[in-house]
């Protein structure tokens, strides 16, 4: 039995996670969940898969936690960043779920790597905002990491098991990204003006937080994915063509020198990829529906808008920026989003506040963590303050 710790365990991949392990309880237990301050929904987790630790960010929220299961004892309680990583990079664990969204999943996520843990790597700002240092990281420590964004474990998948981190020598010739486009696919600029936050988490074919939901109506989302895809797979933007596939079938393609493109498809549901990674090499049952290619029909295929969705653009130019750039990219969308989401900021706002502070903070060698996270503190103020001085 392979014992699993979910940093995450109330979101949408945490749960997720946590059906595909209720459908296969011989296989897989559950030795931590994390969450940041969900206590009623912990709870009941922590009821239903008894683990031995349960972790809140909030010291609050990890002293009621703690009071609601006092019948249950062998349920340690543990609080902060200390806590996520101690669960993360324990003897006891096989396997991490990396679901935190941001930049705050990055630390447990390295603690699990430095363990040689096997990942699944849902987190894709981790990768984004400390890329080399990661990938090192992962090298050093014989970590198995395995993509659960459906994009990059579509391409996973595609490519040869041995071939993962050295596509080229496989003979792949392009990585074809699929992006669904999001909400807003076919809005004019002046409409994009004036959406709500309900509008934008309010995504066509997906379940998803409300962070990653803005991300994907803004094609932020599959800016970092083209940065992650960089480093998961050893490429760089000029081999990685996006295409909008609204349908959202076709996870990803792999394109080969002979010709062939082998394309991942399967019905929009995470619990695919989540258990190709759980059960990795094997295949297990996942509770998704069979897909119906006479119900869909036909594909759709377009070329992003980078005009109307500049975040794409400026996650590409973070990225041959080098650097801190991408750390810097990160936090300020990070920001931007979560005023969108509080109503004080609009949308097309977004890339407005990222752009200044990417022009505003200067771009270092991010040669360790600690220079990383100070630039992530930095462009966190920046961007902030213009915040302020904006207006909806």
């Amino acid at each position: 039995m392979r014992r699993v710790t979910v940093l995450g365990a109330t979101g949408s991949i945490g749960l997720s996670t946590l059906d595909v392990i209720r459908r296969h309880p011989g296989r897989f237990g559950v030795y931590a969940l994390t969450a940041n301050a969900s206590v009623e929904e912990m709870a009941s987790l922590c009821r239903e898969f008894l683990p031995e630790y349960a972790v809140m960010v909030e010291a609050g929220a990890a002293v009621e936690l703690a009071d609601r299961l006092s019948d249950l004892p062998q349920i340690s309680v543990l609080q902060g960043e200390a806590g996520l990583c101690e669960v993360a990079a324990s003897e006891a664990v096989d396997t991490v779920m990396a679901a935190i969204v941001g930049a705050a999943g990055l630390p447990p996520t390295l603690a699990a790597v430095r363990a040689g843990k096997r990942v699944l790597l849902a987190n894709k700002e981790a990768l984004v905002m400390s890329g080399q240092l990661f990938m090192d990281a992962v090298a050093a420590s014989d970590a198995e990491l395995l993509p659960i964004d459906s994009e990059h474990n579509a391409i996973f998948q595609c490519l040869p098991a041995d071939r993962v981190r050295d596509p080229r020598g496989a003979g792949v010739t392009r990585i074809l990204l699929t992006a669904s486009g999001g909400p807003f696919r076919n809005h004019s600029a002046d409409a994009l003006k004036t959406v709500s936050p309900a509008q934008a988490c309010a995504h066509p074919n997906w379940s998803m937080g409300q962070k990653i939901s803005v991300d994907s109506a803004t094609l932020m989302n599959k800016g970092l994915e083209l940065i992650e895809a960089c480093w998961l797979f050893n490429t760089d933007p000029s081999r990685i063509e996006i295409h909008v596939h609204p349908e959202s079938i076709i996870h990803s393609m792999v394109e080969y020198a002979d010709g062939s493109v082998l394309a991942q498809m399967g019905s929009p549901d995470m619990r695919t990829p989540i258990a190709n990674g759980l059960a990795w090499p094997e295949r297990i049952e996942a509770g998704v529906a069979p897909l119906d290619l006479f119900a869909i029909g036909r594909f759709h295929f377009e070329r992003p808008d980078l005009d109307r969705f500049p975040c794409l653009r400026l996650a590409a130019e973070a990225f041959q920026a080098g650097g801190t750039a991408p750390a810097v990219l990160n936090a300020a969308n990070e920001e931007a989003v979560a005023a969108f989401l509080a109503g004080t900021l609009g949308f097309t706002d977004i890339p407005v506040i990222i752009e200044r502070t990417l022009a505003a903070t200067e771009v270092v060698a991010g040669d360790s963590f600690e220079i990383i996270f100070a630039k992530d503190a930095e462009a966190r103020r920046y961007a902030r303050e213009q915040i302020r001085l904006h207006t909806v």
